[in-house]
């Protein structure tokens, strides 16, 4: 071969290459060379320490935190002190991953008193449990009013992937995560089934009328979307009024989505990740009409609790994504630009298996860490 067609392949090669690049989502797993977000010191604060497996927390008016412990307490806290235990709390089933977990206010939480909690519930046909919402007023310390709004069925005794996060959109829908129960091949792809879907209801349990799939015979008329593993983190866009979530995968492959009505996020059909023991369980990341991930991270970080930064607390971090690492131990700052990610950021490392993060009514950002309990992030001056 002569040296000029051997240099015009070399060149075509290397096009090829950028194009095959610029396609696909962003893989960086490790963030290496992304770091564009405004350098700012943050220390972690110790807030509460009285919590084991600190799932979900939200705030009452008067900046009373209440903080869902796994294992079937709910707790109040005024500024790092408990107040009380909260009765009134359902009965979970708290083993393996399951027990008391997300907890939400209605965004007219003033007017109606309502607070929502997703759990693992033992109701119903089936040994085990499967994740269930509900609603209801906090009235001296004790739940009072409860109603269950939903219960996936039937229940199983596998223990992973309950979900579960809960979030209001701009319009006041209500949506919330389940896991696919470790039943990847059954439930995430059949609409007449629970389990790897996001669902949305009225705030009163009641099925809004253009759901995408209420015409649809056989399919569950809450699903919103579907084809998802185990979603522990959704929040809504402050601007857009949008649900966001993201997605354990399995080794490799977990997933930030823009949450889309009726729209499939191609669960366990194409993946970026592979079984944990190495092997592979499909051979395609893409398929049409399946979802793309905004972004995803291999080698897997394990990602629960997201929120979006609105605090001018955080310099450099407004209007940022903020997502948490339950498997290497950090924050990840994610920069949009409308519904693209356009890099992502790791900060405040070493600060422990991050089950959830969330901006208070205070400016500051909280985080819930597993065995410590609830830091408060505080910019260094």
């Amino acid at each position: 071969m002569n040296k000029k067609l051997q240099s015009a392949l070399s060149i075509l090669t290397i096009a090829l290459l950028i194009i095959a690049c610029a396609e696909k989502p962003n893989t960086n797993g490790t963030d290496e060379g992304e770091n564009t977000v405004e350098v700012l010191k943050v220390s972690p604060e110790l807030y509460f320490s009285g919590v084991s497996i600190p799932w979900g927390m939200t705030w009452l008016p008067d900046g009373d935190m209440l903080i869902t412990d796994r294992s079937g307490k709910l707790l109040r806290v005024k500024n790092g002190n408990l107040v009380a235990e909260i009765s009134g709390v359902p009965e979970v089933l708290a083993r393996s991953q399951g027990g008391l977990l997300d907890i939400e206010m209605h965004p007219d939480y003033e007017s109606n008193g309502w607070i929502y909690i997703t759990y693992s519930s033992t109701e119903g046909e089936g040994d085990g449990a499967n994740t269930a919402i509900m609603r209801a007023k906090l009235e001296n310390n004790a739940l009072v009013e409860s109603e269950v709004l939903y219960k996936a069925t039937p229940n199983t005794s596998r223990g992973q992937h309950y979900g579960s996060r809960i979030a209001f959109d701009g319009d006041g829908y209500l949506y919330f995560s389940i896991g696919d129960r470790g039943n990847r091949d059954v439930l995430p792809q059949d609409l007449s089934k629970d389990g790897g879907k996001i669902y949305r209801l009225n705030d009163d349990g009641s099925v809004p009328s253009d759901n995408p799939f209420v015409t649809e015979d056989g399919a569950i008329d809450a699903v919103f979307s579907y084809g998802h593993r185990n979603p522990q983190g959704m929040s809504t866009h402050p601007e857009t009024g949008r649900i966001w979530a993201h997605e354990h995968g399995p080794r490799g492959g977990d997933e930030l989505n823009y949450i889309e009505a009726g729209k499939n996020y191609g669960w366990p059909v194409i993946s970026y990740g592979i079984n944990y023991n190495g092997t592979s369980f499909t051979d395609m990341t893409e398929k049409e009409g399946m979802e793309q991930p905004k972004t995803y991270w291999d080698p897997s970080i394990a990602p629960s609790g997201l929120d979006f930064v609105t605090s001018d607390l955080y310099p450099g971090w407004q209007g940022k994504a903020i997502v948490g690492s339950l498997k290497f131990n950090y924050l990840v700052i994610v920069e949009l630009d409308g519904t693209e990610v356009k890099n992502r950021t790791i900060v405040l490392e070493d600060i422990g298996r991050v089950r959830n993060v969330k901006q208070g009514p205070d400016g500051y950002i909280y985080v819930a860490v597993d065995g410590a309990g609830i830091y408060k992030i505080v910019p260094e001056s």
